[in-house]
Protein backbone atom coordinates (compact mmCIF):
# COMPACT_ATOMS: atom_id res chain seq x y z
CA UNK A 1 0.00 0.00 0.00
CA UNK A 2 0.94 3.67 -0.61
CA UNK A 3 1.74 4.44 3.01
CA UNK A 4 3.89 1.34 3.33
CA UNK A 5 6.12 2.45 0.44
CA UNK A 6 6.22 5.89 2.59
CA UNK A 7 7.01 4.32 5.59
CA UNK A 8 9.59 1.91 4.54
CA UNK A 9 11.64 4.86 3.60
CA UNK A 10 12.25 6.00 6.79
CA UNK A 11 13.64 2.82 7.98
CA UNK A 12 16.73 3.63 5.61
CA UNK A 13 16.85 7.44 6.84
CA UNK A 14 15.44 9.86 9.07
CA UNK A 15 11.79 9.94 7.67
CA UNK A 16 10.13 13.70 6.35
CA UNK A 17 7.04 12.42 5.29
CA UNK A 18 4.87 15.37 4.05
CA UNK A 19 0.97 15.37 2.73
CA UNK A 20 0.13 17.91 -0.83
CA UNK A 21 -1.69 20.54 1.67
CA UNK A 22 -2.40 22.69 -1.60
CA UNK A 23 -5.04 20.10 -2.63
CA UNK A 24 -6.72 19.89 0.15
CA UNK A 25 -6.79 23.31 0.27
CA UNK A 26 -4.99 23.77 3.71
CA UNK A 27 -2.72 26.03 5.09
CA UNK A 28 -0.18 26.28 7.52
CA UNK A 29 -2.16 29.07 10.04
CA UNK A 30 -4.31 27.94 12.60
CA UNK A 31 -7.29 29.57 11.75
CA UNK A 32 -10.01 26.70 13.03
CA UNK A 33 -8.49 26.43 16.31
CA UNK A 34 -10.59 28.16 19.30
CA UNK A 35 -12.30 30.76 17.87
CA UNK A 36 -11.92 33.07 21.03
CA UNK A 37 -9.51 35.37 22.04
CA UNK A 38 -7.67 33.75 25.07
CA UNK A 39 -5.89 35.35 27.92
CA UNK A 40 -4.45 33.98 31.28
CA UNK A 41 -7.56 34.09 33.51
CA UNK A 42 -7.09 36.02 36.74
CA UNK A 43 -8.72 34.57 39.98
CA UNK A 44 -11.27 37.13 40.96
CA UNK A 45 -11.49 39.13 44.08
CA UNK A 46 -13.28 36.72 47.45
CA UNK A 47 -16.54 37.15 48.22
CA UNK A 48 -15.93 34.78 51.14
CA UNK A 49 -12.50 33.26 52.56
CA UNK A 50 -12.89 30.19 54.48
CA UNK A 51 -10.22 28.95 57.11
CA UNK A 52 -8.80 25.27 57.25
CA UNK A 53 -9.81 23.50 60.05
CA UNK A 54 -7.75 20.22 59.50
CA UNK A 55 -4.38 19.21 59.63
CA UNK A 56 -3.07 17.28 56.57
CA UNK A 57 -1.02 13.78 57.47
CA UNK A 58 1.86 14.29 54.69
CA UNK A 59 -0.63 16.36 52.13
CA UNK A 60 -2.10 12.93 51.34
CA UNK A 61 -4.94 12.07 54.46
CA UNK A 62 -5.89 12.91 57.13
CA UNK A 63 -6.66 11.01 60.70
CA UNK A 64 -9.43 8.85 61.13
CA UNK A 65 -10.75 10.90 63.58
CA UNK A 66 -11.02 13.77 61.00
CA UNK A 67 -12.72 11.53 58.35
CA UNK A 68 -15.87 12.26 59.12
CA UNK A 69 -15.66 16.42 59.82
CA UNK A 70 -16.98 17.29 56.41
CA UNK A 71 -16.45 21.30 55.35
CA UNK A 72 -19.06 20.81 52.61
CA UNK A 73 -22.05 22.53 54.26
CA UNK A 74 -20.25 25.71 54.94
CA UNK A 75 -18.46 25.86 51.43
CA UNK A 76 -21.87 25.19 49.25
CA UNK A 77 -23.47 28.06 51.70
CA UNK A 78 -20.65 30.22 50.67
CA UNK A 79 -20.39 29.49 46.87
CA UNK A 80 -24.76 29.72 47.34
CA UNK A 81 -24.32 33.20 48.69
CA UNK A 82 -21.31 34.85 46.58
CA UNK A 83 -22.24 37.29 43.67
CA UNK A 84 -21.37 36.24 40.24
CA UNK A 85 -17.85 37.53 39.36
CA UNK A 86 -16.66 36.87 43.20
CA UNK A 87 -14.48 34.06 44.49
CA UNK A 88 -15.20 31.60 47.63
CA UNK A 89 -11.05 30.90 48.90
CA UNK A 90 -10.54 28.35 50.71
CA UNK A 91 -7.59 29.14 52.77
CA UNK A 92 -4.55 27.38 55.27
CA UNK A 93 -4.66 28.48 59.03
CA UNK A 94 -1.10 27.38 59.97
CA UNK A 95 -0.26 23.88 59.85
CA UNK A 96 -4.31 23.58 59.51
CA UNK A 97 -4.43 23.32 55.89
CA UNK A 98 -7.09 20.86 54.71
CA UNK A 99 -10.45 20.76 53.94
CA UNK A 100 -12.81 17.68 53.39
CA UNK A 101 -15.94 17.63 51.20
CA UNK A 102 -18.62 15.77 49.74
CA UNK A 103 -20.21 16.65 46.24
CA UNK A 104 -20.45 20.67 46.04
CA UNK A 105 -22.34 22.83 43.12
CA UNK A 106 -21.28 25.64 41.41
CA UNK A 107 -23.53 28.71 40.51
CA UNK A 108 -23.51 30.85 37.65
CA UNK A 109 -20.31 33.24 37.29
CA UNK A 110 -18.68 31.76 40.92
CA UNK A 111 -15.33 30.93 41.17
CA UNK A 112 -14.14 28.32 43.75
CA UNK A 113 -10.31 29.49 44.65
CA UNK A 114 -8.21 27.08 46.66
CA UNK A 115 -5.21 28.82 48.25
CA UNK A 116 -1.37 28.41 47.64
CA UNK A 117 -0.70 26.24 50.60
CA UNK A 118 -4.38 24.64 50.93
CA UNK A 119 -5.68 21.20 50.22
CA UNK A 120 -9.80 20.41 48.93
CA UNK A 121 -9.54 16.22 50.05
CA UNK A 122 -12.92 14.82 48.64
CA UNK A 123 -14.97 12.28 51.15
CA UNK A 124 -13.71 8.73 51.28
CA UNK A 125 -17.41 7.81 52.01
CA UNK A 126 -19.24 6.72 48.97
CA UNK A 127 -23.09 7.60 50.46
CA UNK A 128 -21.93 11.34 50.37
CA UNK A 129 -21.75 10.92 46.67
CA UNK A 130 -25.34 8.50 45.73
CA UNK A 131 -27.09 9.97 42.65
CA UNK A 132 -30.93 8.27 42.83
CA UNK A 133 -30.41 5.05 44.21
CA UNK A 134 -29.09 4.90 47.58
CA UNK A 135 -26.14 2.18 47.97
CA UNK A 136 -25.05 1.96 44.37
CA UNK A 137 -22.06 4.60 44.58
CA UNK A 138 -19.28 2.63 45.29
CA UNK A 139 -20.22 -0.62 43.73
CA UNK A 140 -19.68 -2.37 40.08
CA UNK A 141 -22.41 -3.39 38.24
CA UNK A 142 -23.84 -3.27 34.38
CA UNK A 143 -24.48 0.39 34.72
CA UNK A 144 -22.09 2.43 36.40
CA UNK A 145 -22.75 6.04 37.03
CA UNK A 146 -24.27 5.74 40.64
CA UNK A 147 -22.27 8.76 41.70
CA UNK A 148 -22.21 12.60 42.00
CA UNK A 149 -19.21 14.65 40.98
CA UNK A 150 -17.13 16.29 43.69
CA UNK A 151 -17.63 18.84 42.01
CA UNK A 152 -20.07 20.07 39.35
CA UNK A 153 -22.04 22.10 37.67
CA UNK A 154 -25.52 22.98 35.60
CA UNK A 155 -25.50 25.92 33.43
CA UNK A 156 -23.18 27.36 35.70
CA UNK A 157 -21.95 29.96 33.07
CA UNK A 158 -18.80 32.27 33.77
CA UNK A 159 -17.78 29.72 36.99
CA UNK A 160 -14.54 28.61 37.67
CA UNK A 161 -12.29 26.25 39.88
CA UNK A 162 -8.62 27.95 40.27
CA UNK A 163 -5.61 27.19 42.64
CA UNK A 164 -2.60 27.57 43.24
CA UNK A 165 -3.92 25.06 45.78
CA UNK A 166 -4.60 20.87 45.64
CA UNK A 167 -7.63 19.04 44.67
CA UNK A 168 -7.07 15.38 45.73
CA UNK A 169 -9.57 12.71 45.04
CA UNK A 170 -7.83 9.94 47.26
CA UNK A 171 -8.80 7.48 44.45
CA UNK A 172 -6.31 5.01 46.34
CA UNK A 173 -7.73 5.35 49.79
CA UNK A 174 -9.53 2.40 51.17
CA UNK A 175 -12.86 3.52 51.31
CA UNK A 176 -15.15 4.05 54.36
CA UNK A 177 -16.68 1.01 55.53
CA UNK A 178 -14.87 -0.94 53.00
CA UNK A 179 -11.60 -2.57 51.81
CA UNK A 180 -11.25 -1.66 48.58
CA UNK A 181 -10.44 1.86 47.13
CA UNK A 182 -12.38 3.69 44.06
CA UNK A 183 -9.92 2.38 42.08
CA UNK A 184 -9.93 -0.97 43.11
CA UNK A 185 -13.54 -1.01 42.03
CA UNK A 186 -12.30 -0.07 38.84
CA UNK A 187 -9.83 -2.59 37.86
CA UNK A 188 -12.94 -5.45 39.44
CA UNK A 189 -15.03 -3.70 36.81
CA UNK A 190 -12.06 -4.52 34.22
CA UNK A 191 -11.59 -7.74 35.04
CA UNK A 192 -15.29 -8.43 35.11
CA UNK A 193 -16.64 -6.46 32.37
CA UNK A 194 -18.81 -4.29 34.19
CA UNK A 195 -18.79 -0.48 35.36
CA UNK A 196 -17.52 0.72 38.51
CA UNK A 197 -19.59 3.95 39.92
CA UNK A 198 -16.92 5.80 41.07
CA UNK A 199 -16.70 10.20 41.41
CA UNK A 200 -15.08 12.34 38.95
CA UNK A 201 -13.57 15.41 40.40
CA UNK A 202 -14.98 18.27 38.17
CA UNK A 203 -17.86 17.55 35.89
CA UNK A 204 -19.51 20.54 34.10
CA UNK A 205 -22.40 19.97 32.14
CA UNK A 206 -23.89 22.51 29.61
CA UNK A 207 -21.76 25.24 31.28
CA UNK A 208 -20.35 28.31 28.64
CA UNK A 209 -17.16 30.16 29.68
CA UNK A 210 -15.35 27.59 32.22
CA UNK A 211 -12.44 27.66 33.17
CA UNK A 212 -9.66 25.73 35.57
CA UNK A 213 -6.71 28.21 36.08
CA UNK A 214 -3.74 27.09 38.11
CA UNK A 215 -4.87 24.28 40.49
CA UNK A 216 -3.56 20.89 41.33
CA UNK A 217 -5.57 18.01 40.66
CA UNK A 218 -4.38 14.37 42.05
CA UNK A 219 -5.80 11.29 42.49
CA UNK A 220 -9.77 11.18 40.83
CA UNK A 221 -11.67 8.69 41.90
CA UNK A 222 -12.28 8.45 37.53
CA UNK A 223 -11.89 11.21 35.43
CA UNK A 224 -10.32 14.27 36.49
CA UNK A 225 -12.10 16.99 34.35
CA UNK A 226 -15.22 16.90 32.05
CA UNK A 227 -16.98 19.83 29.99
CA UNK A 228 -19.72 18.70 28.46
CA UNK A 229 -22.09 20.47 25.99
CA UNK A 230 -20.48 23.73 26.57
CA UNK A 231 -19.03 26.98 24.39
CA UNK A 232 -16.33 28.21 25.64
CA UNK A 233 -13.60 26.35 28.36
CA UNK A 234 -10.30 26.96 29.40
CA UNK A 235 -7.75 25.02 31.40
CA UNK A 236 -4.99 26.91 32.02
CA UNK A 237 -1.22 25.87 33.83
CA UNK A 238 -3.18 22.54 34.76
CA UNK A 239 -1.25 20.19 36.91
CA UNK A 240 -3.27 16.61 36.74
CA UNK A 241 -0.80 14.01 38.72
CA UNK A 242 -2.11 10.70 39.79
CA UNK A 243 1.00 8.03 39.41
CA UNK A 244 -0.44 4.56 40.82
CA UNK A 245 -0.63 1.90 37.85
CA UNK A 246 -4.02 1.02 39.62
CA UNK A 247 -5.26 4.54 38.50
CA UNK A 248 -7.81 3.20 35.36
CA UNK A 249 -10.38 5.18 33.89
CA UNK A 250 -8.43 8.73 35.70
CA UNK A 251 -8.55 10.71 32.53
CA UNK A 252 -7.31 14.13 32.74
CA UNK A 253 -9.46 16.57 30.21
CA UNK A 254 -12.13 15.27 28.89
CA UNK A 255 -14.07 18.10 26.35
CA UNK A 256 -17.48 16.21 25.38
CA UNK A 257 -19.48 17.87 22.81
CA UNK A 258 -17.60 20.99 23.37
CA UNK A 259 -17.06 24.36 21.17
CA UNK A 260 -13.97 26.75 21.70
CA UNK A 261 -11.87 25.07 23.73
CA UNK A 262 -8.55 25.64 24.77
CA UNK A 263 -6.14 23.61 27.30
CA UNK A 264 -2.95 25.59 27.67
CA UNK A 265 0.00 25.25 29.20
CA UNK A 266 -0.51 22.35 31.16
CA UNK A 267 1.25 19.41 33.26
CA UNK A 268 -0.77 15.88 32.57
CA UNK A 269 0.59 12.59 34.18
CA UNK A 270 -2.64 9.91 34.63
CA UNK A 271 -3.71 6.23 34.39
CA UNK A 272 -5.90 7.00 31.13
CA UNK A 273 -6.14 9.62 28.29
CA UNK A 274 -4.44 12.79 28.90
CA UNK A 275 -6.62 14.80 26.94
CA UNK A 276 -9.72 12.91 25.21
CA UNK A 277 -11.70 14.67 23.06
CA UNK A 278 -15.19 12.91 22.69
CA UNK A 279 -18.26 13.49 20.66
CA UNK A 280 -21.22 11.54 21.29
CA UNK A 281 -24.84 11.57 20.92
CA UNK A 282 -25.15 14.76 22.64
CA UNK A 283 -23.35 16.37 19.26
CA UNK A 284 -20.34 17.62 17.80
CA UNK A 285 -17.26 18.66 19.41
CA UNK A 286 -15.60 21.45 17.45
CA UNK A 287 -13.19 24.69 17.50
CA UNK A 288 -10.81 23.05 20.17
CA UNK A 289 -6.96 23.80 20.69
CA UNK A 290 -4.41 21.68 23.16
CA UNK A 291 -1.22 24.02 23.41
CA UNK A 292 2.31 24.46 25.37
CA UNK A 293 1.24 21.08 27.23
CA UNK A 294 3.24 18.28 28.58
CA UNK A 295 2.13 14.54 29.26
CA UNK A 296 3.46 12.22 30.84
CA UNK A 297 2.42 8.93 31.78
CA UNK A 298 -1.54 8.25 30.40
CA UNK A 299 -2.42 7.50 26.82
CA UNK A 300 -1.63 10.48 25.21
CA UNK A 301 -3.29 13.40 23.03
CA UNK A 302 -6.73 11.21 21.98
CA UNK A 303 -9.70 11.84 19.81
CA UNK A 304 -13.03 9.42 20.59
CA UNK A 305 -13.65 7.11 21.30
CA UNK A 306 -16.98 8.54 21.34
CA UNK A 307 -16.81 10.32 17.54
CA UNK A 308 -20.73 9.85 16.24
CA UNK A 309 -21.17 13.16 16.82
CA UNK A 310 -18.65 14.58 14.84
CA UNK A 311 -15.28 15.72 15.25
CA UNK A 312 -13.47 18.58 13.21
CA UNK A 313 -10.94 21.78 13.43
CA UNK A 314 -8.92 20.54 16.26
CA UNK A 315 -5.35 22.37 16.99
CA UNK A 316 -2.11 20.49 18.82
CA UNK A 317 0.50 22.97 18.95
CA UNK A 318 4.05 22.66 21.20
CA UNK A 319 3.25 18.77 22.53
CA UNK A 320 5.64 17.02 24.68
CA UNK A 321 4.71 13.55 25.45
CA UNK A 322 7.18 10.96 27.40
CA UNK A 323 6.51 8.05 29.09
CA UNK A 324 3.07 7.00 27.92
CA UNK A 325 1.31 4.18 26.48
CA UNK A 326 -0.01 6.49 23.32
CA UNK A 327 0.95 9.41 21.61
CA UNK A 328 -1.06 10.83 19.18
CA UNK A 329 -4.47 8.84 19.10
CA UNK A 330 -7.72 8.77 17.39
CA UNK A 331 -10.02 6.21 18.13
CA UNK A 332 -13.62 4.69 17.21
CA UNK A 333 -15.23 1.66 16.07
CA UNK A 334 -18.47 1.44 14.23
CA UNK A 335 -20.74 1.63 17.37
CA UNK A 336 -19.73 4.63 17.93
CA UNK A 337 -17.96 5.92 14.99
CA UNK A 338 -18.62 9.51 12.92
CA UNK A 339 -16.55 11.85 10.76
CA UNK A 340 -13.41 13.11 12.30
CA UNK A 341 -11.48 15.87 9.90
CA UNK A 342 -9.70 18.83 9.97
CA UNK A 343 -7.42 17.82 12.50
CA UNK A 344 -3.60 19.25 12.93
CA UNK A 345 -0.69 18.28 14.94
CA UNK A 346 2.40 20.63 14.81
CA UNK A 347 5.80 20.43 16.61
CA UNK A 348 4.92 17.41 18.26
CA UNK A 349 8.15 15.63 20.59
CA UNK A 350 7.29 12.14 21.54
CA UNK A 351 9.63 9.70 23.62
CA UNK A 352 9.47 6.55 25.86
CA UNK A 353 5.97 5.90 24.01
CA UNK A 354 4.58 2.28 23.22
CA UNK A 355 1.95 3.54 20.33
CA UNK A 356 3.30 6.56 19.10
CA UNK A 357 1.17 7.37 16.42
CA UNK A 358 -2.53 5.49 16.81
CA UNK A 359 -5.05 5.63 14.04
CA UNK A 360 -7.64 3.47 14.86
CA UNK A 361 -10.85 2.76 13.36
CA UNK A 362 -11.31 -0.40 14.83
CA UNK A 363 -11.04 0.36 18.55
CA UNK A 364 -11.32 -2.61 20.51
CA UNK A 365 -11.67 -1.40 24.62
CA UNK A 366 -15.50 -0.48 24.67
CA UNK A 367 -18.31 -2.50 25.06
CA UNK A 368 -19.39 -2.56 21.42
CA UNK A 369 -16.82 -2.38 18.75
CA UNK A 370 -20.09 -3.36 15.66
CA UNK A 371 -22.83 -1.49 14.32
CA UNK A 372 -23.28 1.28 11.62
CA UNK A 373 -21.75 3.97 12.94
CA UNK A 374 -18.78 3.66 10.73
CA UNK A 375 -15.38 5.96 11.63
CA UNK A 376 -13.85 8.06 9.13
CA UNK A 377 -10.66 9.90 10.08
CA UNK A 378 -9.90 11.93 7.34
CA UNK A 379 -7.81 15.46 6.53
CA UNK A 380 -5.49 14.65 9.44
CA UNK A 381 -2.22 16.53 9.33
CA UNK A 382 1.17 15.43 10.91
CA UNK A 383 3.50 18.85 10.70
CA UNK A 384 6.67 19.08 12.42
CA UNK A 385 6.50 15.73 14.33
CA UNK A 386 9.08 13.83 15.73
CA UNK A 387 9.52 10.62 17.63
CA UNK A 388 12.98 10.14 19.71
CA UNK A 389 13.04 6.32 19.76
CA UNK A 390 11.24 3.54 19.03
CA UNK A 391 7.11 2.66 19.03
CA UNK A 392 4.55 1.42 17.24
CA UNK A 393 2.62 3.27 14.28
CA UNK A 394 -0.92 1.96 13.51
CA UNK A 395 -2.30 3.47 10.74
CA UNK A 396 -5.85 1.97 10.69
CA UNK A 397 -8.71 2.76 7.92
CA UNK A 398 -11.81 1.71 8.36
CA UNK A 399 -12.35 0.17 5.00
CA UNK A 400 -11.46 0.88 1.34
CA UNK A 401 -14.38 3.10 0.63
CA UNK A 402 -13.46 4.85 3.92
CA UNK A 403 -9.63 4.81 4.54
CA UNK A 404 -7.49 6.36 6.49
CA UNK A 405 -6.31 10.36 5.01
CA UNK A 406 -3.65 11.58 6.39
CA UNK A 407 -0.82 14.12 5.43
CA UNK A 408 2.63 13.90 6.97
CA UNK A 409 5.00 16.86 6.76
CA UNK A 410 8.43 16.72 8.39
CA UNK A 411 7.54 13.66 10.77
CA UNK A 412 10.78 12.40 12.03
CA UNK A 413 11.32 8.86 13.12
CA UNK A 414 14.84 9.24 14.86
CA UNK A 415 15.41 5.45 15.07
CA UNK A 416 13.52 4.36 11.93
CA UNK A 417 14.69 0.65 12.48
CA UNK A 418 12.79 0.48 16.15
CA UNK A 419 9.56 1.48 14.77
CA UNK A 420 7.07 -1.03 13.88
CA UNK A 421 4.38 -0.44 11.14
CA UNK A 422 0.97 -1.53 11.38
CA UNK A 423 -1.13 -0.48 8.31
CA UNK A 424 -4.56 -0.67 6.63
CA UNK A 425 -6.73 1.20 4.45
CA UNK A 426 -4.47 3.96 4.97
CA UNK A 427 -3.60 6.93 2.01
CA UNK A 428 -0.94 8.89 3.71
CA UNK A 429 0.32 11.41 1.62
CA UNK A 430 3.53 13.60 1.32
CA UNK A 431 5.22 16.54 0.64
CA UNK A 432 8.95 17.19 0.18
CA UNK A 433 10.65 19.24 2.26
CA UNK A 434 14.17 19.88 3.25
CA UNK A 435 13.12 21.11 7.10
CA UNK A 436 15.58 20.18 9.43
CA UNK A 437 13.70 18.11 12.09
CA UNK A 438 11.70 19.17 14.47
CA UNK A 439 13.77 20.85 17.68
CA UNK A 440 12.85 19.00 20.62
CA UNK A 441 15.52 20.73 23.24
CA UNK A 442 13.81 22.04 26.22
CA UNK A 443 10.61 20.10 25.71
CA UNK A 444 11.14 17.19 28.41
CA UNK A 445 11.06 17.87 32.11
CA UNK A 446 9.55 17.19 34.94
CA UNK A 447 6.02 17.96 36.57
CA UNK A 448 6.22 21.15 38.48
CA UNK A 449 6.81 20.10 42.28
CA UNK A 450 6.68 16.66 41.26
CA UNK A 451 8.92 14.19 38.96
CA UNK A 452 7.47 12.76 35.58
CA UNK A 453 7.13 9.26 35.08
Amino acid sequence: MRCIAIIASARKQVSRLRGFAAALGMTGTLSAQDTRVVREPKVPAPCAVLRAALVPVADTALANVDETRLDTGRIQRAIDACAPGRAVVLRGDGNKRAFLSGPLELRRGVTLAVDSSAILFASRNPRDYDVEQPGRCGTVDERGRGCRPLISGQRATGSAVMGPGTIDGRGWATLIGRDSSWWDLAQLAKVTNQNQSCPRLIHMTRTDDFTVYRIRLRNSPNFHVVFDRGNGFTAWGVLIDTRDPRARNTDGIDPTSATNVTITRSFINTGDDDVAIKAGDNGPSTNITVSHDRFFRGHGMSIGSETNGGVRAIRVVDLAIDGADNGLRIKSNASRGGVVEDVEYRDVCIRNTKNVIEMDTHYTASPRTTGTLIPQFRNVRLVDVRVLDGGRVILDGHDAARPLRMVWENVVFDSPERIKIDSSHADIRRIATDARPNSCAGKFGSIPGGRGD
